[in-house]
């Protein structure tokens, strides 16, 4: 068996989930089992086009803390945490379940830079990784801790983007 890599995309450029959703198509185009688990993304409000494809070439997909204050100013934030811890009882039973060769999570790191899960949770998290799964974590606000811990690191930095003169995101382009 091969052995899984922790993998890490993380910076204030985009391209993060999108390196991540192409490595989903490799690996199953090599028929690799994969699950992608997001974070703070609500496809029934922003219907991101990339879940869409990843479903039609068998991805498992689940999502938890859909709502984020930036987008819902009425939110609680104790059901942001909430939801958040939920999504980490469900990777330990998936790492239990042993039934993927990749699992993709994806905005982990935005739940740790806003304070919805701690550091130590999500080392805690990687360390009961099993050995022969590839496990990739995106997001802006990858602490240095959680960096030592990983196998593979692309920090993705933006030069310019067209959100710095106030053009919004497009679909299609950017969900």
């Amino acid at each position: 068996m091969r052995k899984g890599l922790i993998q890490i995309y993380t910076g204030d450029g985009k391209g993060k989930t999108t390196s991540a959703v192409g490595l989903a198509i490799r690996a199953r185009g090599h028929n690799f089992k994969v699950c992608y688990i997001y974070f703070h993304k609500d496809p029934d409000r922003f219907g991101y086009g990339e879940l869409k494809c990843l479903k039609k070439l068998g991805v498992d997909i689940f999502g938890f803390a859909k709502a984020h204050p930036h987008f819902f100013k009425k939110i609680k934030i104790s059901e942001i945490s909430n939801d958040c811890h939920k999504g980490l009882k469900f990777i330990e039973k998936i790492f239990k379940e042993k039934k993927y060769d990749v699992l993709i999570i994806d905005e982990i790191f935005i739940s740790l830079r806003d304070g919805f899960i701690s550091e130590e949770e999500l080392i805690q998290l990687l360390e009961k990784k099993p050995k022969n799964l590839e496990l990739i974590l995106t997001g802006r606000g990858a602490t240095q801790r959680i960096i030592d811990k990983a196998d593979l690191v692309s920090q993705i930095r933006k030069i310019k983007h067209p959100h710095d003169v106030g053009l919004r995101s497009r679909r299609g382009i950017e969900f």
